[in-house]
């Protein structure tokens, strides 16, 4: 089945809701403002939120950068309850869905295309 136009409108507004939370609202180190959220999807029955992120600051240390992926990870986790209910009292929506965090490999991916590439 295909999303339609009304989960597509209340990811945006979520990923919108918790980027600005992760600016303003937040005050977990381990959540600074070098974390994107990259995509958010919805469920059909708007019971479910996949969040996607990314952390923008990469080190050459691959190990160092999966530390970091989950102590980001645990810190969402930890703080998703507040963010649902953010995300609750800004949409006013009969049922804030459950949120499922997760981290977003495409921008790692994407750069080792880049090196294929440019090694031709």
């Amino acid at each position: 089945m295909t999303k339609g136009y009304r989960q597509g409108r209340i990811g945006e507004e979520i990923r919108k809701i918790i980027s600005d939370m992760l600016l303003h609202g937040l005050k977990d180190p381990r959540l600074d403002s070098l974390i994107s959220i990259t995509a958010v999807e919805v469920t059909n029955d708007n019971s479910y939120a996949t969040v996607y992120f990314s952390t923008l600051d990469r080190d050459s240390d691959p190990e160092k950068n999966k530390q970091r992926q989950e102590e980001t990870l645990e810190a969402f986790n930890r703080a998703k309850g507040f963010i649902r209910s953010e995300i609750g009292r800004e949409m006013k929506l009969r049922h804030t869905p459950e949120l499922i965090f997760k981290y977003d490999h495409s921008l790692e991916y994407s750069s080792h295309i880049e090196s294929i590439l440019n090694e031709l």
